[in-house]
């Protein structure tokens, strides 16, 4: 069974989704944002872990939409202390501790890259302490 980046690039070869050209360039964005993401499969979409917590997770249904869900693992955590400052806006909050970005083209994800990159970078930052 692949493990890791293998098992993400099978994942993608066998995924039959109208927006797969997407859910490539998005993972390339989210893994370029910081050298220390890596990436799995978890709940059937890649998944992207900092220090080997889950962070960014794709969620690809409906296959109209991409969203990614950023999180502070599987568990739920104290959200007491937690603040995080979205300066890009990207975020939608679904919970004190927990945002989504929506995709639904190519477009969208090209001109937000860069803020996205550096989204996911203080994020992944943020939540590792």
């Amino acid at each position: 069974m692949a493990v890791g980046a293998a098992a993400v690039d099978q994942f993608i070869v066998g995924l039959e989704h109208s927006l797969k050209a997407e859910i490539e360039r998005l993972r390339a964005i989210i893994l370029r944002a910081n050298h220390g993401i890596t990436e799995q499969i978890k709940w059937k979409a890649p998944s992207f872990c900092y220090r080997g917590d889950d962070r960014v997770t794709m969620k690809l249904h409906p296959a109209s939409q991409i969203q990614l869900v950023f999180h502070r693992g599987a568990r739920p955590k104290d959200t007491a202390d937690f603040t995080f400052e979205d300066s890009s806006s990207l975020l939608k909050w679904a919970a004190k501790d927990r945002g989504i970005v929506t995709f639904r083209t190519m477009a969208e994800i090209e001109a937000t890259e860069a803020a996205l990159r550096d989204l996911v970078n203080r994020w992944v930052i943020a939540t590792s302490e």
